[in-house]
């Protein structure tokens, strides 16, 4: 009899910040995972470039994709912000 053992989750709710309806998503993914991973399907669900996206806090602080996303989850809580970064900063003509 063969067991499985399955790690525990941890679940990010991602809120679309460069538009102004905040439109969101649910994203429930292992402790274990690579929180780049978790950038890169929530930015493929808006239908955002996840080359050119990053993620905040609500407080505004830039969360690093170089860890587990159990590690943001314990940092910076669920509830977490996509920014498009072509929609950061200012163009000059």
């Amino acid at each position: 009899m063969s067991e499985k053992k399955t790690g525990n989750k941890v679940s990010f709710k991602i809120i679309l910040a460069s538009d102004p309806k905040l439109p969101f998503k649910i994203i429930k993914v292992p402790e274990k995972a690579p929180f780049l991973a978790v950038v890169k399907f929530a930015a493929a669900q808006f239908k955002v470039k996840f080359e050119t996206s990053a993620i905040i806090t609500n407080d505004g602080f830039g969360v690093s994709t170089k860890q587990e996303a159990g590690a943001v989850f314990l940092k910076h809580g669920q509830e977490l912000r996509l920014i498009p970064r072509d929609r950061v900063g200012c163009s000059l003509e």
